[in-house]
């Protein structure tokens, strides 16, 4: 727990110094243990470092009056150890959720974001994540922007 807790710290280090407080980037490894016990934790690793991470849930339960539809899937802690931006790693995590989530049944993915983090909302949008609605977490210190996308759908043969 201590290594993925350090590699969201490093992860979302640039989101704290311009002033957004996402949880990963403060929690602790008590913390960290909670959230992936929520889901599946996917770790992409370096020899024995940890460089990529994402957990997934589907269907997950949001808190009432969250703007996601019922049965969606979603994912967190999508983070990528800063050496290893450009690669491509944060996108085959993303890929590998959204593949996860519908392989759990899901065929929607709902997620947020720091509304602020034009950076991150602008990536997802690229890859095609629409804004829903907004939500305010407790353990931030902005306002998410929620994003969906509708996953492709596999008729049985």
């Amino acid at each position: 727990m201590e290594q993925l807790t350090r590699l969201l710290h490093s992860a979302y280090a640039d989101h704290a110094a311009a002033g957004r407080v996402f949880f990963a980037s403060y929690q602790s490894p008590l913390d960290t243990l909670h959230r992936l016990s929520e889901g599946e934790c996917w770790v992409a690793m370096n020899g024995n470092a940890p460089v990529g991470t994402v957990t997934v849930s589907a269907p997950h339960t949001t808190p009432a009056g969250y703007p996601a539809p019922a049965g969606g899937g979603s994912f967190w802690q999508l983070a990528v150890e800063p050496s290893q931006r450009g690669t491509g790693l944060g996108l085959r995590l993303l890929e590998l959720a959204e593949s996860r989530i519908a392989a759990l049944g899901s065929t929607q993915v709902v997620i947020d974001t720091s509304s602020q983090a034009t950076d991150l909302v602008d990536w997802y949008r690229r890859h095609g994540y629409v804004p829903i609605g907004t939500w305010r977490w407790d353990v931030t210190n902005y306002d998410s922007v929620v994003l969906m996308k509708n996953l492709p759908t596999t008729t049985p043969s």
